[in-house]
């Protein structure tokens, strides 16, 4: 079996060379230079991923991880940590805002478990459970480092065992824009005041706890910014290095990413923190209303595709981008050139 190491290894720069190409073919098209923005350089990256100016984007995936957090005995969250479960079953069920907005993006989903507080024995969901639940990192860390690299091995694991074009990421776990918020703001150098917002809806008494709440776990448990393995496993959460494995296993097969919100990001921040050229294979779906996710972005240097005002999570975001990069790639593929239309480039 393959270490994190190994997996990491594994990873190198996204093929730039073919970028030329795709640029030709986008400037030979029936319109002004550059008019199709932020869709040219999605086509872009998408066969500098693949590393081909013909990359292929049929086959759609969303994986929705589950976990659950220790830390929610702390009183962080609006919900009891009942619902994790509950939620997953509705995904299962193909009830939730993930499975509408997937099925109309032409995805399929995939519910995971990493690390649910409970048995869920459903038809449908699969069990990559780490342990049930994360520890309460306000009393010492949150995982073990083991479980910490077993969560992200997990992660690649189930990208490299589907087969997919493109590959977007969700999270389902009551309590998780907590341990998010702290994977981010130790990597990013952060104040938690800054990156800490209301999640589930919570009052301004319980945000002001939440921020406490990860100010203590930090000097606590001392994570090393330099090290998000470590960080992952003082403060973190199993989804979370679940969804850094999805990116990682998703650059190993050279295939784009599509990042969801908050938590997803944070995934993100673990996953380039481990390889620098995971950078090339993933973009950001939108920019989620929760607190401190323009940071995140702004950190990553990622500009989101969408900014709808969202923060469900589930990988609602990912969903709508995919259907902007399937756009994308079909004016690529299906727009006239100006000699096949027979038009003149002056006009234009």
């Amino acid at each position: 079996m393959k270490s994190l190491e190994d997996y990491l290894s594994m990873v190198g720069p996204a093929d730039t060379g073919v970028i030329d190409s795709v640029q030709k073919r986008l400037d030979s098209q029936t319109k002004p230079l550059g008019s199709l923005g932020r869709l040219e350089s999605l086509c872009r990256q998408m066969a500098a991923v693949q590393g081909t100016a013909d990359p292929v984007f049929d086959k759609k995936v969303i994986f929705t991880l589950a976990g659950d957090h220790g830390v929610v005995s702390e009183g962080v969250s609006a919900y009891p940590q009942s619902v994790t479960g509950q939620m997953v079953l509705n995904f299962v069920n193909r009830g939730a805002g993930v499975n509408v907005l997937a099925a109309h993006a032409g995805c399929k989903v995939v519910v995971v478990d990493m690390g649910v507080a409970q048995d869920l024995d459903c038809e449908g969901l699969i069990n990559k459970k780490v342990d049930y639940g994360t520890k309460n990192f306000t009393v010492g860390p949150a995982m073990t480092r083991e479980q910490a690299e077993k969560s992200i091995v997990s992660g690649i694991g189930l990208a490299l065992d589907y087969e997919f074009d493109i590959l977007g990421t969700g999270d389902m776990g009551i309590g998780n824009t907590t341990p998010s918020a702290a994977v981010a703001c130790v990597i990013m150098g952060s104040d938690a005041r800054d990156v800490t917002g209301r999640g589930t809806g919570i009052d301004d008494d319980t945000l002001s706890k939440k921020v406490d709440v990860i100010k203590r776990g930090i000097i606590l448990n001392r994570p090393d910014p330099a090290d998000p393995v470590d960080v992952l496993a003082k403060v973190g959460g199993f989804e979370i290095g679940g969804i850094a494995g999805l990116i990682i296993g998703a650059a190993i097969k050279k295939r784009l990413a599509v990042v969801d919100g908050f938590i997803s990001t944070a995934g993100a921040i673990v996953a380039r923190g481990l390889n620098k050229y995971i950078d090339d294979y993933f973009i950001v779906s939108h920019l989620s209303a929760e607190k401190g996710h323009d940071i995140f972005t702004e950190w990553l240097g990622k500009e989101p595709v969408l900014d709808l005002g969202m923060r469900l999570g589930e990988g609602t975001g990912a969903a709508l981008a995919i259907e902007i990069i399937d756009a994308a790639m079909h004016l690529y593929y299906d727009m006239a050139t100006f000699d096949g239309a027979g038009v003149e480039k002056k006009s234009l």
